[in-house]
Parts: structure tokens; C-alpha cells; sequence
């Protein structure tokens, strides 16, 4: 087949040239030729339009919007990251081919022949998963189930999210048509779908390229029918051949559910097993990540909660109060609320609100850690992580300590699981002996030789932070609304995020400052496109004005991937906005001085907030800045296509 691609980066240097001769070499491999038009910063030259025209289909792996990408209307497509281009080139040749053969046959098959040209309304089933298991995971669900009604299908997508999941009935999937896996984490129990024709992508694919990926869909089953009916027509002819043969061998017809599901396509949209070190261990890091975060919540509400009724009723000192004298067992100096609980005093209720949170807090390091260690060894990596976590916890190691036992917990467990025993021994290894031996390496290892130095780590940062104050509180402040604003919910933005509601446990008010400023600067975004859709409703495609009346309350919650639809079809220009937006933001909320307990809500947690004013001010300062500059960059190229 003749195929014909696109590449581009945002640099425009090493990964379009590496996108471009890796495609081109996978498929030469194939047998098919491909031409290439490198979009870099040694500029391009395009595409003939009578290669374009001879072309079956199109390959397009960008970091950046496509230039004159009209040029390609109506040809089979394959839309992806100009870095799956490099780790997926075969994958994506085999796609680009798979998608021209169903083109192809769709368009030259007898009319009668529904299981080759018109496949009909189908059924789909998925999973959408993201590390931190809120936003991405269920607008991909979303996206996924409203693309597929619009193309006359049925679709069920598992959302494993931070809220769980309720698996997907086996039933269902043994019914379903093609399966499509749009996840940020490994899914769990994936040989569920085994079998089926699979679209396998990265959870923001699914958010952005929801009627891609259901047309891929389509094809793979497509693919698979054309294939199970040639190797049924040929069981026949050999049946024919070979007198009275075995029932197996005769051809049936198949329920277009069950010709899906029993038969493997020939080309599979599902991407190689094997995931890159450094997206294993942020996988493994946001699992832990994504199962803290409620404890966080929990815990930081409730503890505003307490000190916000505490000065209500005890004045200007209650706050310190109920911190300082109240406990729930016997100590001198405090108040039992246990044994002691008075109902109507005022304090005892601040009290009671703040012991709960702390005592939330408190499961915070060894949450993170026994979930980083679920995340490399599954279950039995629980005990090891958990307890390591509260060691971490109890001497002073805090969120690196529990770090750091998570993914020794992790890899300790994995080996010990993989010890080839006595089938005698087996029944105990989960209950007896990898705990065990797990616990005791993990916890022997912080107390004797990882704890001191990380607690000294820790109490320097802590000290670091806390003595932070005018140019450099600023300067940290405007870093961190940078990491918020890059990339939107991405790798960089969630490391800024874990940075803040890890800190939350820290003494001191800075860790509280952080956490504000990189609230603020995450609800930038989504309310400045909001805002400029409004403003100027004509630079932006019907779409995005839909995405943008949407971004309002995404935004105003806290949101940030409710910028990601703008981002996706105009990269440069909103992430190019949307740095200096949420830049100013979070140097703005860290200069004012505004606090926050709460790791997320948005607008919901203003009451919770110290100078909760300035906070809001410094989002409207934010957002309006970003508004102006997406639509002044935009007004300098033509308009979108109303």
C-alpha cells in the first residue's frame, strides 16, 4: 500500500525527524512505501498532492496542529503523538492499513454482504483509567460513550476511577463488538477482552479523539468479519475437498457479536506490551497518588472545618486551642472529648472536627506508600508498603519516606513472589511468607539505614519552605503556576500537585500557601478559554464553543483538563497563554498570602481559604491575562470555521 504522514514536535528538532524515519522504516518492513513530510524548524516541503491523492491512507504523529491538514480530507487516518509515532511505528502502519482495507472493502463490496461493507449498528465496550482517577478518566468515558451514539453504536465504558468502579458484566463483553482501552494505569483484569479487536491509547486520546477512535473500532471489526469469513469460506471448500470432515471444520453464521469476539484481527490497534521505565514508575507513583488524595480531602476539610467553628466560638486564639488542648486519650493539660464530650460547648465540637482530620492526616504517608507498592506488586505489596509508610510516618521521613518504602515494599514483594517453592509452601506465600519477609526487609531497611537521612532531608525542606518569604515566595509561586499551566492535568502538572498535597501534613504555613497557589493557578485555564469563547466566539471552531460554556463550572472546580480540547486542537498557542496566566496567578496568590487545607473544590473550599479575596482576585487577574493573550494570538492567524 502507499501510505503518506505527517510529523512535527514542538521543538521541531529530534523528535520529527525520529517520528518520521521510524514510520518509514516500519513500513518498508511491512511492504508498503511511505513518504513523509517533516513539519521541523528546518522547515518542511510538502507533500505532492498527487502522492496525497494516490495515497490509501494517512499517518499523522504531531506535537504541533497540522499544517493545511485539509490537504488529507476523506482519507483513512491515524491521528496520534508524534511520540507514539516512535514507540508505536509498526503498530501505527498496521492501523493505517487496517483502516484503508475496511475503506476499501466498504467501498467495493456486494451490497448484500453486511458482514464486509456495512457492519451495522455495533456494540463497544471500554475502560478509562488516569492516575489520579478524577477528571481525564471519566470526560474520556464521556467523550467515548456520546462518540459512539453519534455514530449509531452502543458503548459501556468501566471507569476505574478514584470513586472505584463497577467491573463491566462478563456478559457484556462477551457480546461486544470491539473493545477500546483509553487509560493512564494499567487496567485491571485486562484478559477480560482477550480476544477481542482492541483500540488501545492513552487516556487523554480518548478525550480528545473520541470519533477516532471509535472509526478505528469500527474498522478492527470490520477487519475481523472479512477475516473469519475467509477462513470459514475456506474450512467449507476444504470440507467439500475432503469428503464427510469433522463438524468443527463445516463454515457457519456467526452473530456478528460472537464473529468479533472469537476472531482475532489481523492488524490490532493495541500498542506493545512493554511500557517505558520512567512511565512505569510515574504510573506506579500516581497510583499511590490517586488512592491519598480523599485522605487528604477528608482530612484537610475537616480540619479547616474545626479551626474556622474554633474562632468562631473561641476568638482570635481558638484555633491554637483546639490544637493544643484537646486529644482523644488521656494526656495532661487536654481535654478527653472521648471520656469528656460536652455537647454544648462550641469547642468541643471545633475539637471534635480537628481530631478527626488530623487523625485523617495521619494515614496520609502510609496510604501513599502501601498503594505505591500495590501499584508494583498488587496485593501483596499492601502490607509491606503500609507498614513501611507508618514507619516513615512515625520517625519524621514524611511523603519521601514513603516514597520511598512504597517502592522498596514494591520490588521486595514482587521478587519474593516470583520464588519458584514447594507446591506444599505455595498456599502460605500470600498469607505467611511474602508479608512477612517483605515487612521485616522494608521496615529493618528505614529504621536502620533509610530513616535518619530522610528525616533530616525532610526537616531541612520543611525549614527551607517555611523560611521562604517576598522575592523568593513569589518566585516559588510563579515555578509552580508554570508546572500547573504546561500541560494541563499532564506529567508535570500532576508532579507540581503531588508536590503541594504532600506537603500538606508539613507544620508551618507555607505548605498551606502552596497548596493555594497551585489551586489557583490550576483553574486558570479552563476559565480563561471559557471566558474568550465568550468574548469572541468567532476565533473558535462550534466545538470549542461547546467545550467552553462546559469550562466555566470545570474551571471554577478545579479542573484544569477542561482546557485540554483547546490545548489538543491549538497547542502553542493556549499552553503559550496558558503559562503566562497561571505563571502570574500563582506568584500573585503566594505574594498575597492566601492558605488552603483543602486539596481540591475550586470555588467550594473559599470559605476554608486565608484571604479568600485575594485568592479569587489572583484567579481573575489570571484568567482574564490568559483570555487576552489566546485571543490576541489567535486574532493574528485567520479564524476558525464557523
Amino acid at each position: 500500500m502507499n501510505l503518506v504522514g505527517v510529523t512535527s514536535c514542538p521543538t521541531g528538532i529530534a523528535h520529527t525527524y525520529m517520528a518520521a524515519e521510524a514510520l518509514e522504516q516500519a513500513a518498508r518492513d511491512a511492504g508498503h512505501e511511505m513518504v513523509v513530510e517533516t513539519q521541523g524548524s528546518a522547515g518542511s516541503t510538502p507533500l505532492d498532492q498527487a502522492t496525497i491523492d494516490a495515497a490509501d491512507a494517512v499517518i499523522l504523529a504531531h506535537g504541533l496542529e497540522v499544517k493545511d491538514k485539509d490537504r488529507f480530507a476523506g482519507k483513512p487516518t491515524v491521528d496520534v503523538d508524534v511520540k507514539q509515532g516512535i514507540a508505536r511505528a509498526p503498530e501505527l502502519i498496521a492501523e493505517a492499513v487496517a483502516l484503508a482495507e475496511a475503506a476499501a472493502t466498504g467501498a467495493t463490496g456486494a451490497p448484500g454482504d453486511s458482514g464486509t461493507t456495512d457492519v451495522g449498528p455495533l456494540s463497544f465496550v471500554g475502560v478509562t483509567s488516569c492516575p489520579t482517577g478524577i477528571a481525564h478518566t471519566y470526560m474520556a468515558a464521556e467523550a467515548l460513550e456520546q462518540a459512539a451514539r453519534d455514530a449509531g453504536h452502543e458503548m459501556v465504558v468501566e471507569t476505574q476511577g478514584s470513586a472505584g468502579s463497577t467491573p463491566l458484566d462478563q456478559a457484556t463483553i462477551d457480546a461486544a463488538d470491539a473493545v477500546i482501552l483509553a487509560h493512564g494505569l494499567e487496567v485491571k483484569d485486562k484478559d477480560r477482552f482477550a480476544g477481542k479487536p482492541t483500540v488501545d491509547v492513552d487516556v487523554k486520546q480518548g478525550i480528545a479523539r473520541a470519533p477516532e477512535l471509535i472509526t478505528e473500532a469500527v474498522a478492527l471489526v470490520r477487519s475481523a468479519r472479512a477475516g473469519a469469513e475467509g477462513a470459514d469460506g475456506e474450512r467449507g471448500r476444504g470440507s467439500e475437498l475432503a469428503g464427510a470432515g469433522a463438524g468443527s471444520s463445516t463454515a457457519t453464521t456467526p452473530t456478528p457479536g460472537a464473529t468479533a469476539a472469537r476472531a482475532t484481527p489481523p492488524r490490532s490497534s493495541e500498542r506493545p506490551a512493554t511500557v517505558g521505565t520512567g512511565t512505569k514508575v510515574r504510573q506506579w507513583l500516581m497510583t499511590g497518588v490517586s488512592y491519598m488524595i480523599p485522605f487528604v480531602a477528608a482530612g484537610g476539610i475537616l480540619i479547616a472545618l474545626g479551626f474556622m467553628l474554633a474562632q468562631v466560638v473561641g476568638g482570635e486564639t481558638g484555633a491554637i486551642d483546639v490544637a493544643n488542648n484537646y486529644s482523644l486519650v488521656h494526656e495532661d493539660g487536654t481535654t478527653n472529648i472521648v471520656a469528656n464530650f460536652d455537647p454544648t460547648d462550641g469547642m468541643q465540637w471545633a475539637a471534635l472536627l480537628f481530631l478527626i482530620g488530623s487523625t485523617s492526616f495521619g494515614f496520609l504517608v502510609p496510604i501513599l506508600s502501601g498503594y505505591i507498592a500495590y501499584g508494583i506488586a498488587d496485593r501483596p505489596g499492601l502490607v509491606p508498603g503500609i507498614v513501611g509508610g507508618m514507619i516513615a510516618s512515625t520517625i519524621g521521613a514524611g511523603f519521601l519516606g514513603g516514597i520511598a518504602t512504597g517502592f522498596i515494599a514494591g520490588f521486595v514483594a514482587r521478587w519474593i513472589a516470583g520464588w519458584k517453592v514447594h507446591k506444599g509452601v505455595r498456599g502460605v506465600m500470600p498469607v505467611v511468607v511474602i508479608p512477612l519477609l517483605s515487612t521485616l526487609i522494608t521496615g529493618g531497611l528505614m529504621i536502620l539505614l533509610l530513616g535518619r537521612p530522610i528525616a533530616a532531608l525532610m526537616t531541612w525542606m520543611n525549614d527551607a519552605l517555611n523560611g521562604m518569604s517576598g522575592a523568593n515566595a513569589v518566585l516559588l509561586g510563579a515555578i509552580l503556576g508554570l508546572m500547573m499551566g504546561f500541560d494541563l492535568g499532564g506529567p508535570v502538572n500532576k508532579t507540581a500537585y503531588t508536590f503541594a498535597t504532600a506537603g500538606l501534613a508539613a507544620a508551618g504555613d507555607m505548605p498551606l500557601r502552596i497548596m493555594a497557589c497551585v489551586m489557583a493557578a490550576g483553574m486558570v485555564a479552563p476559565l480563561a478559554m471559557a471566558a474568550a469563547t465568550a468574548i469572541r466566539p468567532k476565533v473558535f471552531s462550534p466545538a470549542e464553543r461547546e467545550n467552553g460554556r462546559a469550562a466555566w463550572l470545570l474551571g471554577a472546580s478545579f479542573i484544569s483538563e477542561g482546557a485540554i480540547p483547546f490545548a489538543a486542537a491549538d497547542p502553542v498557542r493556549v499552553i503559550a497563554a496558558s503559562l503566562v496566566g497561571s505563571g502570574v496567578t500563582g506568584a500573585l496568590v503566594m505574594a498575597f498570602g492566601s492558605t488552603l487545607r483543602a486539596p481540591h473544590g475550586g470555588i467550594w473550599v473559599v470559605p476554608l481559604m486565608g484571604h479568600p479575596l485575594m485568592f479569587l482576585l489572583a484567579v481573575v487577574i489570571g484568567a482574564a491575562l490568559m483570555a487576552a493573550v489566546v485571543l490576541l494570538l489567535k486574532s493574528s492567524s485567520r479564524p476558525a470555521t464557523v
